[in-house]
């Protein structure tokens, strides 16, 4: 993969961030293992990781993504009860776990093409389920009754999110990579990354100061709207605020509202201002003109 190409084609499958993840993916793909290669997709925001996961699938192309959330209940049964069947011996045949479904659905597509699951909120699943995932993770082999399912290691690729640690013999067959709720990858952007004028240095200044100030880092799309709303219909600091806040995922709704900032959003209103050729206005707020 060339560089950047990872986290721009993560973007177009809905995640987005600063950080860049090409070299630990690297790590993961092409360092030897023995066994399955388990990712352990760790952070601090939930559901981002389940993003990041299905993002980092789609981006890899591979031909076949099984996804199991342990959270999810197993769904009731039907109104209509069929006849459950029996061996010769009159035995009832149990149903079928779905994670024992996903195991053998990912073992039987990694025999001739490359596939990928993801095993989502495990902290959800009994123990028995951890050590079970070991022994897959180790040898490449899924139980199911008296039937052993194989996986192709060259195929297939685990991913595993977790709110609580891994069990230690499945994390120490894993590679661990943080998932960040916010970015702390600071990116300089100039004028024509956005198709303005080189008269916009000054509001991109601005603009880093603000972002500086709050310790935030607006992603490209982000920070491309807010420009947008910039340049078309912001005239005061409350606007600039309601943006800010609107369009960035990790912006402080208190912290966008603390007086020391004013001036810092003045600023950056008459800096669009100046750049869209308008007479500078004397700023004001919203709630004070009501």
């Amino acid at each position: 993969m060339e560089q950047r190409q990872l986290r721009e084609r993560m973007a177009l499958y809905g995640f987005e961030s600063n950080e860049d993840y090409q070299y630990p993916i690297e790590c993961l793909l092409y360092a030897p293992f023995e066994g399955i290669r388990c990712l352990n997709i760790q952070g601090d925001s939930q559901r981002r990781k389940t993003a990041f996961a299905s993002a980092l699938a789609n981006a890899l192309e591979v031909p076949h993504t099984i996804y199991h959330d342990f959270s999810e209940r197993t769904p009731p049964p039907p109104q209509i009860i069929l006849p459950p069947s029996r061996d010769e011996s009159g035995k009832e045949a149990p149903p079928i776990n779905p994670l024992d479904n996903r195991l053998a659905d990912a073992c039987g597509y990694s025999e001739a093409e490359e596939t990928i699951l993801i095993l989502d909120q495990l902290q959800a699943a009994d123990f028995r389920e951890h050590i079970r995932l070991y022994k897959f993770i180790t040898s490449g082999e899924w139980q199911l009754g008296g039937t052993t399912h194989f996986a192709n290691p060259r195929h297939l690729l685990t991913f595993v999110i977790s709110e609580e640690p891994l069990y230690h013999s499945l994390q120490k067959q894993s590679f661990r990579i943080w998932i960040s709720s916010v970015s702390h990858c600071q990116i300089t952007y100039a004028p024509q990354d956005f198709g303005l004028d080189p008269d916009a240095g000054p509001l991109l200044d601005s603009l880093a100061e603000l972002f500086a100030h709050l310790q935030i880092s607006p992603t490209r799309s982000e920070y491309a709207k807010i420009l947008r709303d910039l340049t078309t219909r912001i005239r005061h600091r409350d606007a600039l605020r309601w943006s800010i806040y609107g369009w960035m995922e990790e912006a402080d709704r208190h912290a966008l509202l603390e007086e020391p900032l004013e001036p810092i959003l003045d600023q950056v209103v008459n800096d669009a201002l100046g750049y869209l050729g308008c007479q500078e206005v004397e700023l004001f707020d919203v709630a004070e003109e009501r």
